[in-house]
């Protein structure tokens, strides 16, 4: 699967600063506020340390620029920043590259897979179960929020990531609660994890006590 190419900023948070510059001139403010607005923070990792440090990293590429500094009152001076054609142009690549191109990623869950079988079976087994739950009750949220979106008159475009995400979720679901019917109905799946656990309890219990 191919890797990311390499860019001077890489962060989604970059992405959506340059999307939002896209569509007007904004003060950093401005674009927490709209990003927050547009629920987009729930898709893309938003506060307000990293938001500036990519601004700063933006501007450095030459993506964007300061375009004029505002003061409302009492309030502390704020820089409204421009995209340029150079941003513009990385935008349209960058978009066109992550809508194209699948690409390796690193998932938590991904990470603790690969090392299941430091828990016990029965405990790994209980553990899904669990998460199953909290994934049934995301995925209803989920459903409620696009209820209400649909209601508001929202147009599907702007919720598709929402889409996406909960078919993430529901195709998780339904791979866990696979794996936990290997865990509990197919010994052959269990035997060799079992029985690794069995001689570590062992030879725990058989160490000598420790003298003081």
């Amino acid at each position: 699967m191919p890797t990311k190419q390499q860019r001077p900023v890489s962060n989604p948070l970059g992405l959506a600063v340059l999307a939002l510059l896209y569509e007007k001139s904004m003060h950093p403010y401005e674009m927490a506020a709209t990003l927050k607005e547009r629920h987009k923070d729930e898709s893309i990792k938003l506060n307000y340390g990293s938001l500036y440090t990519v601004i700063g990293a933006l501007e450095r590429a030459g993506w964007i620029s300061a375009r004029e500094k505002l003061r409302q009152g009492a309030r502390p001076e704020r820089t409204v920043y421009a995209i340029t054609a150079a941003g513009e142009a990385e935008l349209e690549s960058w978009m066109r590259e992550l809508v194209s191109t699948p690409i390796k990623e690193y998932p938590h869950f991904e990470a603790a897979l690969s090392l299941l079988p430091i828990l016990p079976p029965d405990e790994a087994k209980t553990l899904l179960q669990q998460r199953v739950r909290l994934l049934e009750e995301e995925l209803e949220r989920q459903r409620r929020k696009r209820e209400e979106a649909c209601s508001q008159g929202l147009h599907r475009l702007f919720q598709i990531e929402g889409e996406y995400y909960a078919a993430m979720l529901d195709a998780e679901r339904a791979w866990v609660l696979e794996l936990i019917r290997l865990i509990g109905a197919v010994p052959s799946f269990t035997r060799d994890w079992k029985a690794w656990h069995e001689r570590r309890s062992g030879t725990k219990s058989a160490r000598p006590a420790v003298k003081r």
